[in-house]
Protein backbone atom coordinates (compact mmCIF):
# COMPACT_ATOMS: atom_id res chain seq x y z
CA UNK A 1 0.00 0.00 0.00
CA UNK A 2 1.08 3.73 -0.89
CA UNK A 3 0.94 6.40 1.86
CA UNK A 4 0.21 8.97 -0.12
CA UNK A 5 0.31 12.70 2.30
CA UNK A 6 -3.07 13.85 3.74
CA UNK A 7 -4.52 17.47 2.50
CA UNK A 8 -5.09 20.68 4.96
CA UNK A 9 -8.93 19.58 3.92
CA UNK A 10 -8.35 15.80 4.75
CA UNK A 11 -6.65 16.92 8.11
CA UNK A 12 -9.50 18.94 8.86
CA UNK A 13 -12.24 16.22 8.37
CA UNK A 14 -10.48 13.20 9.57
CA UNK A 15 -8.86 15.61 12.70
CA UNK A 16 -11.20 13.37 15.44
CA UNK A 17 -10.12 10.31 13.94
CA UNK A 18 -6.14 11.16 13.52
CA UNK A 19 -6.41 11.69 17.49
CA UNK A 20 -7.00 8.04 18.17
CA UNK A 21 -3.83 6.69 20.08
CA UNK A 22 -1.46 4.31 17.70
CA UNK A 23 -3.72 6.18 14.52
CA UNK A 24 -2.54 9.53 13.77
CA UNK A 25 -1.57 11.07 10.12
CA UNK A 26 0.79 7.93 9.53
CA UNK A 27 -2.34 5.34 9.74
CA UNK A 28 -4.67 8.12 7.61
CA UNK A 29 -2.50 7.65 5.05
CA UNK A 30 -2.62 4.39 5.11
CA UNK A 31 -6.18 4.50 4.56
CA UNK A 32 -5.73 7.27 1.87
CA UNK A 33 -3.54 4.75 -0.46
CA UNK A 34 -5.71 1.64 0.44
CA UNK A 35 -8.16 -0.06 -1.19
CA UNK A 36 -11.03 -2.18 0.17
CA UNK A 37 -13.72 -5.00 -1.85
CA UNK A 38 -16.95 -5.01 -0.49
CA UNK A 39 -18.77 -8.16 -1.59
CA UNK A 40 -22.69 -7.02 -2.12
CA UNK A 41 -23.65 -3.06 -0.85
CA UNK A 42 -26.99 -4.64 0.95
CA UNK A 43 -27.82 -4.91 4.06
CA UNK A 44 -24.44 -5.04 5.18
CA UNK A 45 -22.51 -4.03 2.86
CA UNK A 46 -23.98 -0.56 2.55
CA UNK A 47 -23.08 0.09 6.33
CA UNK A 48 -19.28 -1.49 5.87
CA UNK A 49 -18.38 0.99 2.08
CA UNK A 50 -20.00 4.09 3.97
CA UNK A 51 -17.79 3.61 7.45
CA UNK A 52 -15.07 2.92 5.10
CA UNK A 53 -16.08 5.87 2.87
CA UNK A 54 -16.49 7.98 5.87
CA UNK A 55 -13.08 6.89 7.06
CA UNK A 56 -10.90 8.37 4.72
CA UNK A 57 -10.15 4.83 2.50
CA UNK A 58 -9.03 6.15 -1.00
CA UNK A 59 -10.64 3.29 -2.96
CA UNK A 60 -13.76 1.19 -2.74
CA UNK A 61 -14.67 -1.63 -4.82
CA UNK A 62 -18.22 -2.68 -5.07
CA UNK A 63 -18.99 -5.79 -6.72
CA UNK A 64 -22.86 -6.30 -6.46
CA UNK A 65 -24.99 -7.39 -9.51
CA UNK A 66 -29.09 -6.69 -9.83
CA UNK A 67 -31.65 -3.78 -9.67
CA UNK A 68 -32.98 -1.99 -6.88
CA UNK A 69 -36.34 -3.61 -5.84
CA UNK A 70 -38.62 -2.17 -2.65
CA UNK A 71 -37.96 -5.15 -0.73
CA UNK A 72 -34.57 -3.81 -0.40
CA UNK A 73 -34.98 -0.82 1.14
CA UNK A 74 -35.89 -1.48 4.69
CA UNK A 75 -31.79 -2.11 4.88
CA UNK A 76 -29.89 -1.05 2.03
CA UNK A 77 -28.78 2.11 3.32
CA UNK A 78 -26.96 3.39 0.09
CA UNK A 79 -30.19 3.22 -2.03
CA UNK A 80 -33.14 5.53 -2.31
CA UNK A 81 -36.19 5.39 -3.65
CA UNK A 82 -35.89 7.07 -6.88
CA UNK A 83 -33.16 4.54 -7.78
CA UNK A 84 -36.17 1.93 -8.20
CA UNK A 85 -35.78 -0.58 -11.04
CA UNK A 86 -32.01 0.90 -11.50
CA UNK A 87 -28.56 -1.10 -10.85
CA UNK A 88 -27.71 -0.76 -6.78
CA UNK A 89 -24.28 -0.97 -7.47
CA UNK A 90 -24.33 2.75 -9.12
CA UNK A 91 -26.84 4.41 -6.61
CA UNK A 92 -24.37 2.73 -3.73
CA UNK A 93 -21.04 4.55 -5.79
CA UNK A 94 -23.23 7.92 -5.68
CA UNK A 95 -24.29 8.08 -2.18
CA UNK A 96 -20.50 7.16 -1.31
CA UNK A 97 -18.86 10.00 -3.20
CA UNK A 98 -21.96 12.45 -2.21
CA UNK A 99 -20.32 11.53 1.56
CA UNK A 100 -16.52 11.49 0.09
CA UNK A 101 -16.03 13.22 -2.90
CA UNK A 102 -12.26 12.19 -2.78
CA UNK A 103 -12.99 8.48 -2.91
CA UNK A 104 -12.35 6.31 -6.01
CA UNK A 105 -15.36 4.21 -6.16
CA UNK A 106 -14.88 1.22 -8.85
CA UNK A 107 -18.40 -0.19 -9.28
CA UNK A 108 -18.83 -3.60 -10.08
CA UNK A 109 -22.17 -4.66 -11.78
CA UNK A 110 -21.67 -8.04 -11.13
CA UNK A 111 -22.05 -10.92 -7.79
CA UNK A 112 -18.59 -12.55 -7.06
CA UNK A 113 -18.62 -15.75 -9.11
CA UNK A 114 -15.29 -18.44 -9.38
CA UNK A 115 -14.49 -16.51 -12.36
CA UNK A 116 -13.90 -12.94 -11.18
CA UNK A 117 -13.25 -14.05 -7.87
CA UNK A 118 -9.44 -13.91 -8.10
CA UNK A 119 -9.46 -10.61 -10.06
CA UNK A 120 -11.76 -8.69 -7.76
CA UNK A 121 -9.49 -9.78 -4.83
CA UNK A 122 -6.22 -8.25 -6.91
CA UNK A 123 -8.02 -5.48 -6.68
CA UNK A 124 -7.95 -4.83 -2.91
CA UNK A 125 -5.40 -4.32 0.26
CA UNK A 126 -8.78 -5.96 2.44
CA UNK A 127 -12.13 -7.49 1.44
CA UNK A 128 -15.28 -7.56 3.22
CA UNK A 129 -17.26 -10.46 2.49
CA UNK A 130 -21.13 -9.23 2.96
CA UNK A 131 -22.75 -11.74 0.27
CA UNK A 132 -25.72 -13.38 1.37
CA UNK A 133 -24.98 -16.78 -0.74
CA UNK A 134 -22.29 -19.30 0.63
CA UNK A 135 -21.32 -20.28 -3.61
CA UNK A 136 -20.23 -16.37 -3.03
CA UNK A 137 -18.41 -16.52 0.13
CA UNK A 138 -16.64 -19.54 -0.47
CA UNK A 139 -15.06 -18.17 -3.52
CA UNK A 140 -14.37 -14.77 -2.29
CA UNK A 141 -12.36 -16.47 0.49
CA UNK A 142 -10.77 -18.93 -1.81
CA UNK A 143 -9.28 -15.99 -3.44
CA UNK A 144 -8.75 -13.78 -0.62
CA UNK A 145 -6.20 -16.53 0.72
CA UNK A 146 -4.61 -17.38 -2.37
CA UNK A 147 -3.61 -13.51 -2.60
CA UNK A 148 -2.61 -13.48 1.33
CA UNK A 149 -5.46 -10.52 2.08
CA UNK A 150 -7.36 -10.65 5.00
CA UNK A 151 -10.89 -10.91 4.97
CA UNK A 152 -13.54 -9.84 6.88
CA UNK A 153 -16.55 -12.20 6.92
CA UNK A 154 -19.99 -10.70 8.35
CA UNK A 155 -23.10 -12.31 8.52
CA UNK A 156 -26.63 -12.20 9.99
CA UNK A 157 -29.71 -14.01 10.21
CA UNK A 158 -33.18 -12.79 12.19
CA UNK A 159 -31.77 -10.63 15.08
CA UNK A 160 -28.41 -12.33 15.52
CA UNK A 161 -25.00 -11.99 13.51
CA UNK A 162 -21.49 -13.24 13.49
CA UNK A 163 -18.61 -11.15 12.61
CA UNK A 164 -14.54 -13.04 12.20
CA UNK A 165 -11.36 -12.13 10.03
CA UNK A 166 -9.25 -14.27 8.39
CA UNK A 167 -6.09 -14.38 7.04
CA UNK A 168 -3.64 -17.07 5.14
CA UNK A 169 -0.90 -17.90 7.52
CA UNK A 170 -2.61 -16.53 10.46
CA UNK A 171 -6.37 -18.06 10.72
CA UNK A 172 -8.51 -21.18 9.05
CA UNK A 173 -10.60 -20.48 6.10
CA UNK A 174 -14.21 -20.72 5.49
CA UNK A 175 -14.62 -23.99 4.58
CA UNK A 176 -12.70 -24.86 7.62
CA UNK A 177 -16.29 -24.02 9.02
CA UNK A 178 -18.30 -24.14 5.69
CA UNK A 179 -16.88 -26.97 3.69
CA UNK A 180 -19.93 -27.05 1.09
CA UNK A 181 -22.88 -24.55 0.63
CA UNK A 182 -25.49 -25.33 3.11
CA UNK A 183 -28.83 -26.62 1.76
CA UNK A 184 -31.45 -25.27 1.34
CA UNK A 185 -30.63 -21.60 1.68
CA UNK A 186 -31.49 -18.58 -0.17
CA UNK A 187 -30.94 -15.07 -0.76
CA UNK A 188 -34.45 -13.89 1.37
CA UNK A 189 -34.31 -14.39 5.03
CA UNK A 190 -35.80 -13.09 7.67
CA UNK A 191 -33.73 -9.27 9.30
CA UNK A 192 -34.27 -6.28 10.31
CA UNK A 193 -31.61 -3.17 9.08
CA UNK A 194 -30.94 -2.28 12.40
CA UNK A 195 -29.28 -6.08 12.66
CA UNK A 196 -27.05 -5.76 9.38
CA UNK A 197 -25.93 -2.06 10.27
CA UNK A 198 -24.75 -2.95 13.56
CA UNK A 199 -22.29 -6.00 12.02
CA UNK A 200 -21.69 -3.42 9.18
CA UNK A 201 -19.96 -1.25 11.52
CA UNK A 202 -18.16 -3.39 12.93
CA UNK A 203 -16.94 -5.03 9.78
CA UNK A 204 -15.79 -1.51 8.74
CA UNK A 205 -14.03 -1.43 11.91
CA UNK A 206 -12.44 -4.62 11.34
CA UNK A 207 -11.06 -3.93 7.96
CA UNK A 208 -9.46 -0.37 9.22
CA UNK A 209 -7.65 -2.10 12.08
CA UNK A 210 -6.01 -4.95 9.22
CA UNK A 211 -5.19 -1.80 6.88
CA UNK A 212 -4.14 0.57 9.63
CA UNK A 213 -2.52 -1.67 12.29
CA UNK A 214 -4.72 -0.94 14.68
CA UNK A 215 -5.94 -3.10 18.01
CA UNK A 216 -6.44 -6.82 17.39
CA UNK A 217 -8.29 -8.22 14.93
CA UNK A 218 -10.83 -11.25 15.10
CA UNK A 219 -8.40 -13.60 14.17
CA UNK A 220 -9.15 -16.85 15.35
CA UNK A 221 -12.34 -15.82 16.82
CA UNK A 222 -15.95 -15.06 15.93
CA UNK A 223 -18.04 -12.40 18.14
CA UNK A 224 -21.78 -13.74 18.40
CA UNK A 225 -24.75 -10.86 18.84
CA UNK A 226 -28.25 -11.78 19.62
CA UNK A 227 -29.70 -8.43 19.29
CA UNK A 228 -32.72 -9.93 20.57
CA UNK A 229 -31.08 -9.63 24.57
CA UNK A 230 -28.15 -7.66 23.88
CA UNK A 231 -25.72 -10.10 24.51
CA UNK A 232 -22.79 -11.10 22.88
CA UNK A 233 -20.23 -13.91 23.17
CA UNK A 234 -17.10 -14.87 21.75
CA UNK A 235 -15.93 -18.28 20.59
CA UNK A 236 -12.34 -19.70 19.35
CA UNK A 237 -11.99 -20.84 16.06
CA UNK A 238 -9.54 -23.17 14.49
CA UNK A 239 -6.10 -22.21 13.91
CA UNK A 240 -3.98 -22.74 10.92
CA UNK A 241 -4.10 -26.61 10.08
Amino acid sequence: MSRPPLTDEERAVYEWQLDVPGHGEAGQSVLKGATALVSRVGGLGSPVAYELAAAGIGRIVLAHGGTLKPSDLNRQLLMTHEALGTPRVHCAARRLQELNPRLEVVAVESNVTDANAAELVAMADVVVDAAPLFEERLALNDAAFDKGIPIVECAMYDLEATITTQLAGRTGRLRDLVPEPPQPWQRRFPVFGAVSGAVGCLGAMEAIKCLAGLGEPLFNRMLFMDLRTMKMREMALPGVN
